[in-house]
């Protein structure tokens, strides 16, 4: 892949691209660079019949669309987001992320009211460049095409004609080279070697970009994320799970608000009594793997993603330790998806260009 620079598009110039953050957890999803306006779907899909579909258990109009997205193609149904995990459908941890990809990507441009002739981009994890170039080509190949679909009961048709594969982090970079150089002595990302890590729900995923070239060679994904962190803290709790999006919540919410209560259960647990240890315990292996992945010649890394935030003020301080400059994405859980809707439209107005 080949590294654009974030660059300004014309106001005037309309462009339909979707980019789409394919999360563990929820997909992170946009149509602007406005921070405000990416949409978290819970991941959960799950597919149903049509019976369940059409025998009007669901209601089109009354409802919030992010907790009732339905749809129907090429001749299944399914549900998404917190309309699956009602009807039991986990977060899939574990599986490769082209499973229900396509779904999760139609179901977005359908929820942004896209139609007709759209360009999508996506992320991978990046294990190896084998694996990357033979998922990317998967990918590309289900996504690629017309798709008529049905969605919370309204007929859709939607022509993907352009799909671009990045590996995961690289929007964070994207989108943080493009942001307005507030902090005095802020480095030009576009002229130093730079490690960005994105901390996931799954996978530690290490993208390395030096002079604003990405280098496949030195970059790399590996299993380990906030998927461990929640199996810790659910194996402590009876009838707890730790797939479920109510623990995961409780997790991520502030201290002195972190209350779960398990189905089944009397009264909530607070997560308070024991999460500050697991927490630094968790942070001191991720820098530790941060510290084995990354080239010597590295020492500007941006933190990212949902585990970025979540482990940010721990991780900080090891890396100053070991005499590593950190800086955070921000927002961390939506900078890769605004980062890669940045390269899609810079990608598309500079074809509209070159065909004006």
């Amino acid at each position: 892949m080949n590294a654009v620079k974030p660059n300004d598009v014309e106001n005037k110039t309309i462009l339909s691209v979707l980019s789409v953050d394919l999360g563990i957890i929820s997909t992170k999803t946009c149509v602007s660079r406005e921070p405000n306006n990416v949409v978290f779907i819970p991941a959960n899909v799950k597919q149903i019949s049509f019976e369940q579909i059409r025998g009007g258990l669901f209601e089109p109009k009354a409802t919030d669309p992010l907790m009732d997205l339905w749809m129907e193609h090429q001749g299944s149904g399914y549900a998404v987001g917190q309309l699956a995990a009602d009807f039991g459908a986990n977060l899939c941890v574990g599986q490769s992320k082209l499973e229900s990809a396509l779904i999760k990507v139609l179901a977005s441009a359908a929820y942004f009211k896209l139609k007709d002739e759209i360009s999508v981009v996506i992320g991978l994890p990046f294990f190896s460049l084998k694996e990357f170039e033979l998922d990317k080509a998967q990918l590309i190949s289900m996504i690629a095409s017309p798709h008529l679909i049905t969605f919370r009961g309204e007929s859709v048709y939607l022509n993907i004609t352009k799909v671009c594969v990045m590996p995961e982090g690289y929007g964070s970079l994207l989108w943080t080279e493009a942001q307005p150089k507030k902090a005095r002595g802020s480095p030009d990302f576009t002229k130093i070697p730079v490690a960005i890590f994105d901390i996931g729900h799954q996978n530690i995923n290490m993208v390395i970009v030096d002079n604003f070239r990405f280098v496949k060679d030195a970059s790399k994904s590996e299993y380990f994320g906030m998927n461990q962190l929640y199996e810790l803290v659910a194996a402590g709790i009876d009838g707890a799970d730790s797939q479920s999006l109510g623990l995961i919540s409780a997790v991520n919410k502030p201290r002195g608000e972190r209350f779960y209560l398990p189905k089944g259960a009397s009264k909530p647990t607070n997560l308070d009594d024991f999460l500050p240890n697991f927490t630094e315990m968790f942070s001191r292996e991720i820098c530790r793997r941060v510290l084995a992945l990354l080239p010597e010649r590295v020492t500007d890394v941006i933190i990212t993603g949902g585990g970025g935030e979540f482990f940010w003020d721990d991780v900080q301080r090891l890396l100053k330790e070991a005499r590593i400059n950190s800086y955070l994405a921000a927002p961390s859980r939506q900078a890769n998806a605004l980062g890669q809707y940045i390269y899609g439209e810079a990608k598309l107005s500079a074809a509209i260009r070159a065909a004006g």
